[in-house]
């Protein structure tokens, strides 16, 4: 019998550090960022969803902590989940990154699918670490639905690679605040990405 896993897969509230390359850097959310996962609530079924993952970083670890009791389930940290590394660029704005390291920026804009910032990662990597991690949740939870709680790239990653498309096409993809995507993966090895950026 084919079997679907349905993810809902989620970004963090509003951070204090919002024009920054934060990457691992822990940055706090705002009010307006932990009122963003109360507001998720009546999107979310109860009933339907049997377990939740996030990243080990807090700003998605309070949205475990706050959906978690309202799902009545145990948040689940996952620290291949985390947000792209960005090396030295973290806590950089774009502007400050084009002032200080204009050749680094450069390169970015040349190669984005290859590109790492110094002490950072490339998309590929990003992309072996969330992809594996993804799939032992889905394998883990044939026929339920699961909640997870990650960052803007890390969703990029999952959801181009749902639609087979390549890396280059990162920013191809919005993901505001809070904003939801319901990706379903058959056990049949076929996947349908249902909504993107809701």
């Amino acid at each position: 019998m084919i079997q679907r896993t349905r993810i809902h897969l989620i970004r963090h509230g509003e951070v204090e550090r919002p024009y920054c390359y934060n990457g691992h850097y822990d940055v706090r959310l705002t009010p307006r960022g932990e009122e963003m996962y109360h507001q998720l609530k009546p999107r979310l079924d109860p009933d339907r969803i049997s377990a939740l993952y996030t990243s080990d970083l807090q700003r998605t670890v309070r949205g475990g902590e706050i959906l978690g009791p309202y799902l009545g389930v145990e948040p689940v940290t996952v620290p291949a989940l985390r947000e792209l590394s960005c090396g030295v660029w973290e806590g950089l704005s774009v502007a400050q990154i084009q002032e200080q390291r204009p050749d680094e920026w450069a390169a970015r804009l040349a190669d984005l699918e290859n590109f790492c910032a110094p002490g950072g990662e490339s998309l590929g990597e990003l992309a072996g670490r969330v992809l594996p991690a993804l799939k032992e949740i889905v394998e883990r939870h044939r026929g339920e639905e699961v909640l997870v709680v990650a960052h803007g790239g890390v969703n990029r990653i999952v959801l181009l690679d749902a639609i087979k498309a390549p890396l280059g096409s990162f920013f191809s993809i919005d993901q505001q605040y809070c904003a939801m995507n319901i990706i379903d993966y058959w056990s049949d090895g076929n996947t349908v990405v249902q909504l993107v950026n809701g």
